[in-house]
């Protein structure tokens, strides 16, 4: 194991959500160039020391921090390296945020027409890198899209060795799926090659309804052409119309010579922190200003990539601490379940009852929709699922936060039992057997982690916490035909069929182990 002692020169980071991933790195270092990458991983391997990566250093789970690590910031490498107009390919380096790959495209096809745009990114903040969405296999708020994996046409990864492998479908595609939702932990996500879509005037849709008549109305919006779309439900556990009604606004394609129109109704950072602050004092009248915001935004028009930028304000429970005085100091955290989209409704009513029993304090929630992911080997879209997502406020107490971990376990049995799962990136609270019973292929997630950076260069506080707890099931000595999991045999996909399928390798890409 490489040599992860404090330094009393290191730096202090946290995420930027959550601030519980407090977490002293060696150093920090910034390359901005694939050789400088690639002499700062040489160079860890020659004095044996851990490496961690970041960019946008939003994930909640600590994936981007390692105690005593050298921390990999890729910011510096932002960089679009082409264009493709015919294949619409474009390449960057992995550490572009999406606001910069967003002018960089408008940029380049200012006089052009048709344009390429993204199809999707995370929803909620703007300035996450690529490899980072990558990392996390993310999606968005498409009503008919799969994860981020299916815009993926390929990418680079420097390895522990300090070797670059193209990787894509049809060359190095174990990596390709190991590395997309594999949180950094198979080397430095050096550049990718994303797959575009031609940019599309669209129109929001705006409808307040009823849970029950979400399925039906997703549906008829799918059939009328809406690529876009998610319900936002009312958060104030004293209402009927709690976890209940909502917000559904969707995006609808309209025709190319549509005037765009200037000075549309947009929320500021100040009307953001508003409605932040009744969110956690004023819940019914959040959902009733929010609401009514939306409803006259109805038949607006945006761009299909821009509509997707939303605002975050970064250290926003800072000024609500000063504004809600002690008892409301604390940040959210989230977590993100799914369930069979027929059992919607039903899981809802459970959650319901368990959150107003726990008095869980709910800040936000939202519906989105995903289909299957059968490419990456960690998928978490293992059917076409509906995705809830529940930020819940937290105090930093160790009460507090156990209370949270709890209710956040109770979510994830809720997700299983109504034949679902949940998202690994947001938090390490899953027990090892919700864990187990959600990602069946987890423990040779870890073996193969062990085979192809057999000297553990590439660290994170998240992977340190699932070696931990999968110690007994990951034997270094193991072969991996061996490993103790619920997958076939010589293969990645679980027993139930529900996975890829991935070889078991026979040679390490770099067999010698360090220190």
């Amino acid at each position: 194991m490489p040599n992860a002692q404090p330094s009393p020169t290191g730096a202090s980071l946290n995420d930027h959500h959550s601030q519980l991933n407090g977490t002293r790195v060696r150093r920090i270092e910034c390359p901005d160039s694939l050789e400088a990458l690639r002499r700062l991983v040489r160079h860890a391997e020659a004095v044996d020391q851990p490496l961690c990566i970041a960019g946008g250093r939003h994930a909640m789970g600590g994936q981007q921090f390692a105690a005593g690590a050298v921390l990999i910031d890729m910011t510096a490498m932002n960089r679009v390296l082409g264009l493709d107009p015919d294949k619409g390919h474009v390449e960057v380096e992995a550490g572009i945020c999406w606001p910069e790959l967003l002018a960089w495209l408008a940029r380049a096809q200012a006089n052009l027409w048709p344009q390429w745009g993204i199809r999707q990114k995370q929803t909620g903040a703007d300035r996450l890198s690529i490899g980072g969405t990558l990392s996390a296999n993310a999606h968005g708020r498409g009503l008919a899209l799969k994860p981020f994996i299916d815009d993926v046409e390929s990418f680079t990864l420097l390895g522990a060795d300090g070797q670059i492998r193209a990787c894509s479908r049809e060359q190095n595609s174990e990596l390709f799926g190991l590395a997309i939702g594999g949180y950094g932990l198979f080397g430095v996500i050096a550049t990718v090659k994303l797959r575009l879509v031609r940019r599309r005037k669209m129109q929001r849709l705006v409808s307040i309804m009823d849970l029950a008549e979400l399925l039906p109305a997703v549906a008829d919006r799918i059939t009328d052409g809406c690529l876009y779309g998610d319900f936002q439900f009312a958060i104030d556990p004293l209402s009927d119309s709690f976890l209940n009604k909502g917000v559904f606004s969707c995006y609808q394609p309209v025709h190319d010579e549509a005037v765009m129109p200037e000075g549309q109704k947009e929320l500021q950072a100040e009307d953001w922190m508003r409605l932040l602050y009744l969110a956690h004092q004023e819940k019914s009248r959040a959902f009733e200003n929010y609401s009514h915001y939306y409803l006259s935004t109805d038949g607006q028009y945006y761009w299909s990539d821009n509509h997707q930028l939303s605002e975050y304000l970064i250290d926003y429970h800072r000024q609500l601490d000063v504004q809600l005085g002690p008892s409301g100091c604390g940040t959210e955290m989230i977590t993100e379940l799914y369930v069979p989209r027929h059992r919607l409704v039903s899981f809802m009513d459970d959650v319901r009852a368990d959150l107003r029993n726990s008095r869980a304090n709910v800040v936000y929630g939202t519906i989105r929709f995903i289909e299957r992911d059968d490419e990456s080997f960690l998928p978490w879209a293992r059917a076409p699922y509906a995705c809830i997502i529940f930020n819940l406020h937290t105090a930093h107490s160790p009460a507090a936060l156990e209370k949270t971990a709890a209710d956040f376990r109770r979510l994830i049995d809720r997700a299983i039992r109504h034949g679902g799962s949940y998202y690994l990136t947001y938090h390490r609270w899953a027990s090892r057997q919700q864990v187990q019973t959600c990602y069946p292929e987890f423990p040779r997630f870890l073996a193969l982690k062990k085979h192809y950076d057999p000297g553990g260069r590439f660290q994170s506080e998240w992977y340190r916490h699932y070696e931990s707890m999968f110690a007994d099931a990951v034997n270094p000595g193991d072969s991996l035909n061996t490993i103790t999991t619920t997958c076939e045999p010589g293969s990645g996909r679980p027993v139930d069929g529900r996975g890829p399928t991935y070889r078991t390798p026979t040679t390490a890409p770099c067999a010698r182990r360090h220190r």
